[in-house]
């Protein structure tokens, strides 16, 4: 059976790891499944996987999320100011505000499921209802970079934290399909099990190698890894698993 066939026979969650920038391979591996009608019932997702599948759950099309990254600017989210992050991250939740097709999580077209750490207990929530552009900044808060976000009473950070692939969001024995976005990170331990794609009962899974590196700094890379994600995934979902 190919991977493809798997997908179409029966209903299927997508599950999106988190990745830094890699947001852009995230969508050109969605616009792979979307050409071939591949819809997913579900959409689970930490940091970069939360960003693409929110917009998307939302309602997004995958040319508009296409044409929003592709014309994203480092000005667009770059917000310097004092706290506990470079950037206060206001500007990138008004950009989410005003792409996303809805206000709130639970409003999605597709049942939305985001990742994002707690600060208080330490823990990993499951984001399902609430100002959907605050639930995916708050799963996109990567340290340092991004000030923690509130939400809920809480506040937050990147949910790639402590759940990278993004699955906290199922269910055992569910039928995912997940895309893990191969990383060499810097603040994880090389043989770190977070690096590694996870091993599930009834989930199917691709990582794509050799992804363009995209940062603040080379935006201009989003459109090659968008590209390269989008043909590898092509190829992907016409082998044999």
């Amino acid at each position: 059976m190919k991977l493809h066939e798997w997908l179409s026979e029966s209903p299927f969650t997508l599950s999106m790891s988190s990745g830094f920038f890699s947001f852009f391979a995230h969508a050109g591996m969605l616009s792979a499944l979307d050409e071939l009608a591949l819809v997913p019932v579900k959409v689970t997702g930490s940091s970069a996987g939360a960003l693409v599948g929110g917009c998307y759950a939302s309602g997004c099309s995958i040319e508009e999320v296409k044409q929003q990254l592709f014309s994203l600017q480092r000005s667009d989210f770059w917000d310097p100011g004092l706290g506990l992050g470079l950037l206060k991250g206001q500007l990138f939740r008004d950009q989410l505000a005003q792409f996303c097709k809805v206000d709130k999580v639970e409003d999605c077209r597709i049942p939305l499921r985001v990742s994002a750490y707690n600060l208080s207990t330490k823990q990993t929530d499951v984001l399902t209802e609430g100002s959907i552009g605050d639930a995916i900044a708050a799963s996109c808060a990567f340290p340092v970079l991004f000030q923690p976000v509130h939400f809920s009473d809480s506040r937050y950070l990147d949910g790639g934290i402590q759940d990278r692939p993004g699955l906290y969001g199922t269910e055992p024995g569910e039928r995912i399909f997940y895309h893990h976005i191969s990383s060499k990170s810097p603040w994880r331990r090389k043989n770190s099990a977070s690096l590694l794609v996870p091993q599930r009962e009834n989930m199917q899974s691709i990582a794509i190698p050799d992804l363009p590196r995209v940062g603040p700094n080379k935006l201009s890379e989003g459109p090659v890894a968008y590209d390269y994600a989008y043909r590898q995934t092509q190829i992907l979902l016409q082998q044999s698993i």
